[in-house]
Order: C-alpha cells, then sequence, then structure tokens
C-alpha cells in the first residue's frame, strides 16, 4: 500500500530514520556452512552418484563413467555466495543448479563445457543459462558464455556470487570474474541446490547472504536505448507441425504459394507478447517448451508503417525455423538447427548475427508475418532493423 499524503510519509520517514529500521533491514552476511559430499548432507538423484574419501576431502564421483545427479539435503538457497571445487575427470558439461524450484522443471545453471584441452580464449567454455518449464535455454542465452583459464588436471575452484538478478562467477582466479551475468532469465529466486556431471566434486561451501558488492537490480540492458528493435508483436498458441510436413502450398500464380490455411487458419486469435531483455522475444516463456521428438509452429506479426516505399535491411536471430512474410506475400525462409551444416553463426545459437534480409515496405502500413517452429530446446526471435529513417513501429 502506498501513502498518499506527503505530510504522513515525512512522520513515517521520520519514523525510520530515528529507530533505525533502515539499517535493521539491511540483510547481514550469515556464517559459511561447509557442506562435506557425504549421505549425510547430500542426496543421490541417479544410482551412480559414488561419495568417496579424495584426495584428503570427501568428494563425489561417477561409479560407471555417466553424468550423476546430487542435491543439497537441507538448504534453500536465495542469494550468497557458493564455492566448489571441480575435477574434469570426465568430458561434458558439469553443472551448478541453483534456486532449483520443487517440482525441479525450473532452475538457473553455471556450467563449464569440457571436450579435451582446455582452450583458455574459447568463448565457450563456461555459460550461464536459465531453465524454464523444463527447457534448458541454453541456444538463447549466447551472450552469457565466456572464455576461462581452467585447469585440465587437478581441482578447479569455482565461486558463485548471486544477488536478486545478478551474478559473477570466478574460477580459479578469484580476483577477476570469469563470467558477469547482470540479469538472470529465470523464474525462481530461491531453491535447493545441486551438481550434475562426470567430473569429482569436492569442498561445497554456502554462505547465505555473502553478496560482497554485487546489485541485486538488474544490471545495464545494451539494447535498452536502441529503438531499432522491433519488440512489439501478436502472436499465436503453438500448434503440431510434424516433421516432413510444409507450410506451404502451392497456386498457380504469382508468387507461387501462399500459406497453408491449416497452420494459420483465418479465425486464429492473437495475443500481444513483448520482447524482454536483449530485446528477446523468449517463446519458451510465453509457450513452454516443446516434447522431446516433437515439432510445433507459432505466428508473430507487427505493424510497420513506412512514409514512402522503400527497401530497410532487418537482421533476425531465431530458432529453429523461420518463414517470414510481408503484407502476405513470402520473402525468406531460413533454418537454425544446432549441429547441421547450415546452423547459423554462433553455432546454432539464437543472435542478432543469425541473419539478414531486406525487407520491401509500401507507403503506410505493412504487416510483417514470422513463422517459427521449435523441436530443440529453447525458441525466440530477435528483429532488428538497420535504421529507422522513415519508419515507425511499436
Amino acid at each position: 500500500m502506498y501513502m498518499t499524503a506527503k505530510t504522513g510519509l515525512a512522520v513515517l520517514l521520520g519514523l525510520f530514520l530515528s529507530t533505525g529500521i533502515f539499517s535493521q533491514r539491511k540483510k547481514t552476511e550469515d556464517k559459511t556452512q561447509a557442506f562435506p559430499m557425504t549421505e549425510k548432507h547430500w542426496a543421490k538423484l541417479s544410482e551412480n552418484a559414488e561419495f568417496i574419501s579424495y584426495k584428503g576431502t570427501q568428494a563425489v564421483q561417477s561409479s560407471d563413467g555417466n553424468p550423476f545427479a546430487v542435491r543439497l539435503k537441507d538448504l534453500e538457497f536465495t542469494d550468497g555466495t557458493i564455492e566448489y571445487d571441480v575435477e574434469l575427470k570426465g568430458q561434458g558439461f558439469p553443472s551448478l543448479y541453483y534456486r532449483i524450484s520443487p517440482d525441479t522443471l525450473n532452475f538457473e545453471t553455471f556450467y563449464i563445457r569440457y571436450f579435451g584441452k582446455p582452450d583458455p580464449k574459447l568463448r565457450f567454455a563456461t555459460q550461464y543459462t536459465a531453465v524454464v518449464d523444463g527447457v534448458n535455454l541454453w541456444d538463447m542465452t549466447d551472450d552469457y558464455q565466456a572464455a576461462v583459464n581452467l585447469n585440465e588436471t587437478g581441482w578447479n575452484h569455482v565461486k558463485l556470487v548471486v544477488h536478486g538478478k545478478q551474478m559473477r562467477v570466478y574460477v580459479n582466479d578469484m580476483d577477476k570474474p570469469a563470467l558477469w551475468v547482470p540479469a538472470m532469465e529465470g523464474i525462481t529466486d530461491t531453491g535447493r541446490i545441486g551438481f550434475v556431471g562426470n567430473v569429482i566434486y569436492a569442498n561445497v561451501t554456502v554462505t547465505p547472504n555473502a553478496t560482497e558488492d554485487l546489485p541485486a537490480m538488474a544490471g545495464y540492458d545494451p539494447t535498452y536505448n536502441d529503438s531499432r528493435y522491433l519488440r512489439k508483436w501478436q502472436v499465436t498458441e503453438p500448434v503440431d507441425y510434424p516433421f516432413g510436413k510444409d507450410l506451404l502450398e502451392g497456386i498457380p500464380v504469382n508468387p507461387g504459394v501462399q500459406i497453408d490455411s491449416t497452420y494459420l487458419p483465418k479465425d486464429v486469435s492473437w495475443k500481444t507478447i513483448t520482447a524482454d531483455r536483449r530485446a528477446l522475444v523468449n517463446l519458451t516463456k510465453e509457450l513452454g517448451g516443446t516434447k522431446n521428438g516433437e515439432r510445433r509452429l507459432t505466428w508473430l506479426k507487427t505493424n510497420i508503417k513506412a512514409e514512402k516505399e522503400i527497401e530497410k535491411l532487418v537482421r533476425l536471430g531465431f530458432s529453429d525455423e523461420v518463414w517470414v512474410f510481408i503484407n502476405g506475400k513470402p520473402l525468406y525462409q531460413d533454418r537454425n538447427f544446432y549441429g547441421s551444416p547450415g546452423m547459423k553463426f554462433p553455432k546454432g545459437r539464437t543472435s542478432i548475427e543469425n541473419a539478414a534480409f531486406s525487407l520491401p515496405l509500401q507507403e503506410g502500413d505493412n504487416e510483417l508475418l514470422i513463422g517459427l517452429s521449435n523441436y530443440f530446446y529453447g525458441w525466440g526471435i530477435i528483429a532488428r532493423m538497420e535504421d529507422t529513417d522513415g519508419v515507425w513501429f511499436d
């Protein structure tokens, strides 16, 4: 509830100052808690998690060379510092999960990519990403990756500092962050802690509320001041779009194809969606994930007004497939399947660097329509005009 009377607010403010309530509200740093890798503190989420004595400490490893999972039993983590040691015994994605929801479908994660000799200049060596509705959004968070110096043998010491929306990660060098995330994009703010991977973990400590000088409020978004991004769209509910199907059907007139009404009926309903941070229209948050092996299709549209007939260069980030139409006419079609020969830079991730095409606009109103399919991890788009001279859009 907000106080509307200025005098009442002044009295209340004076009371706070005189009694020291403001200073009392500031969280104090809790004591560091150690959680040795034993069954007393950790629950096995996979049978191959093996607690061992290793190099003078309690540790956990895989008993069969496959990734294992464990979860801390008795701590709900919100803000603070998490530290641990990890030895890269096996290749893969050794991951720390935190703020895990009770249903385990939503959480934040930091992981290391290790597939051979570490390269200190490899930008993809570490990554932060959110898991939403059980979908790992790694392919939507290209921005949150960084190179790091890793020890191929022996311990790597990792420290995460988490406060509100922000996170800093230190790996081996405790003076300089290896990765800084100005705004975590998960939907939980508290939850359990867990580890996954075919590695050896040990020496886990948690210091609740030890957030150093890290602000809780989300940091600067580099797209915030850029009016070239198309941020406001209308979106449909997704429909099944099995492999082998085509949303275009042939017609005996120029341009020779049109949208199959099975996939975009005239009576389809539209809902407003607005781009989030990084100008990303994150459809996983809005529409949920796609089940393994299935494929879905949705439509997005927006209006662009031009003062005269003109062409504009549009840059587009997307996952996984797009079909672009302007004023009902097909204009551009592309794919961005990770691991395929045609995947877009950077390595199949959604980025404004994925693609570009020329957009012909007529004088007055123009409808930009995009079909977007998904079957692999997260889905969404980022769209930006090269310039906004002579055009207007929301």
